[in-house]
C-alpha cells in the first residue's frame, strides 16, 4: 500500500507544480486541496486518505447552500498509527 500511497502523492505533486500554476487561483481553504490530500494520505493511509481527499475536493465549491465552505481545514489524523 505504501507504493500506491507514494504514487498518489507523486501524481498530486505533479498536478500542484506543473498544472495548477496555469489555472486561475480558486482555492477556498487553507491548506489547499492538494496539500490536504497529501496530508490525508500521509496521516490516514491510502484508502481512508483518498476518501477524505476526494470528499474535500467535492465540497470545495462556492455554493454555500450545497455545503461549500472556506477557511482553515486541516487534515484529520487517524487515532492509531498507519504502517
Amino acid at each position: 500500500m505504501k507504493l500506491i500511497n507514494n504514487f498518489l502523492i507523486l501524481i498530486i505533486k505533479f498536478y500542484k507544480y506543473f498544472i495548477s500554476p496555469y489555472l486561475p487561483s480558486s482555492c477556498r481553504y487553507l491548506p489547499t486541496c492538494s496539500e490536504y490530500f497529501i496530508d490525508c494520505l500521509k496521516f490516514n493511509g491510502t484508502i481512508r486518505g483518498s476518501f477524505l481527499g476526494i470528499k474535500r475536493i467535492l465540497r470545495c465549491h462556492p455554493i454555500k447552500i450545497l455545503g461549500g465552505r472556506s477557511g482553515y481545514d486541516p487534515a484529520p489524523k487517524l487515532k492509531k498509527k498507519v504502517k
